[in-house]
């Protein structure tokens, strides 16, 4: 299929996954656990959010967009989950997500462009069609790309930096 006959937002959602290993490429243990703050997510737990997203949340929207006429969502709430998260082991839920986004890229590409203008009401948000949640979708990915850029840098390489660090304002 070409591009121009694909839905849009395909291939960034494609590239997630890579995306983030190149950001765990240095990362042991520890460094995935770690929390810059209690309040805070680690690397692991962002991962775990990602993975049960990609399943409970997007997945399960594409397909009910698929088969049903305005099918009805709620609003996606991290904080509910945040007991999954907890000591969630990165590797283990990157492989999840990665599988999982696989496979889901792998259906979108089936799809016609026009199963874009399928529709859905969201609780919040209102009528809202596929390919708006698709933009919602990679949004969604690339704050957590950031979110886990934020805590490799403070983790990893601010204090490593050592004074050439000292200008840097992060907030992982």
């Amino acid at each position: 299929m070409t591009q121009e006959l694909e839905l849009d937002c395909l291939d960034q959602l494609e590239a997630t996954p890579a995306i983030l290993r190149g950001l765990m490429c240095d990362l042991s243990v520890e460094d995935t656990e770690w929390k810059p703050a209690p309040d805070r997510f680690s690397v692991a737990e962002v991962l775990a959010h990602l993975s049960h997203s990609e399943g409970h949340c997007y997945r399960t929207r594409v397909d009910r967009f698929v088969s049903e006429e305005l099918p009805e969502f709620q609003p996606d709430d991290a904080q509910m989950y945040l007991e999954l998260y907890r000591n969630a082991n990165a590797e283990d839920a990157f492989d999840h997500f990665e599988e999982q986004r696989e496979t889901n890229v792998e259906y979108l590409r089936t799809l016609p462009r026009s199963a874009g203008e399928r529709r859905a009401r969201h609780q919040e948000a209102g009528e809202i069609t596929l390919q708006q949640m698709l933009h919602e979708w990679t949004m969604h990915d690339l704050g957590h790309i950031r979110q886990i850029a934020e805590l490799v840098r403070a983790r990893k390489h601010l204090q490593a930096a050592g004074k050439l660090g000292d200008s840097y304002r992060l907030k992982p």
